[in-house]
């Protein structure tokens, strides 16, 4: 039994792995998007593709019928999450039916949207007149934020220290030179 244990771990991770909340569509990294900018140039060559883009949320603005989420678009990996990166490669709006709770579309969090292009909306940024392609949400996903990495516990690096005295015997707070032997 215990010889097949390492498998049966093994399989049991594995399946786990395979079980995900994000949407198939999502993920698919086969959905060819045009770029933003050319759909900016171009609106018309677009409208009715469906695009797979995402990127970091700037605002949440809701309207009778539906709610509109304005995205600074960044590249995807191929999981469809947006990188953490200073590459940006413009904005966009993404329309979904109906009311979108901003408590539940917090700024500065990942979103990914594949849907069909709708069309441009032309909006201020600042006095700047921009051109934002609009997206209709089909399929979509808000990633969770990532770990800061001052935020993760340091390694401790004592080499008499050993937080599980009961995994062997190496040096710990029960054994080594320091302590002697398990007392």
């Amino acid at each position: 039994m215990t010889a097949h244990l390492p498998i049966l771990l093994f399989a049991l991770t594995l399946g786990a792995c395979a079980h995900t909340r994000v949407p198939e569509a999502v993920r698919d990294p086969k959905l060819p998007s045009p770029a933003i900018a050319a759909v900016q140039q171009d609106p018309a060559a677009f409208v009715g593709q469906s695009v797979r883009w995402g990127g970091t949320i700037l605002a949440v603005h809701n309207e009778p019928n539906q709610t509109q989420i304005e995205i600074l678009a960044r590249p995807l990996h191929r999981d469809g999450r947006p990188h953490d990166t200073d590459r940006i490669l413009g904005r966009f709006l993404v329309i979904f039916a109906g009311f979108k709770d901003p408590a539940t579309f917090p700024t500065h969090h990942r979103l990914t949207v594949v849907g069909p292009l709708q069309g441009i909306a032309i909006r201020d940024v600042g006095e700047f007149p921009y051109h934002y392609p609009l997206v209709e949400a089909q399929a979509w996903f808000l990633w969770p934020p990532p770990i800061p990495r001052n935020a993760l516990p340091p390694v401790y690096a004592d080499p008499w220290f050993n937080p599980w005295p009961w995994a062997g015997p190496w040096p710990g707070p029960r054994m080594g030179v320091r302590y002697g032997l398990w007392y």
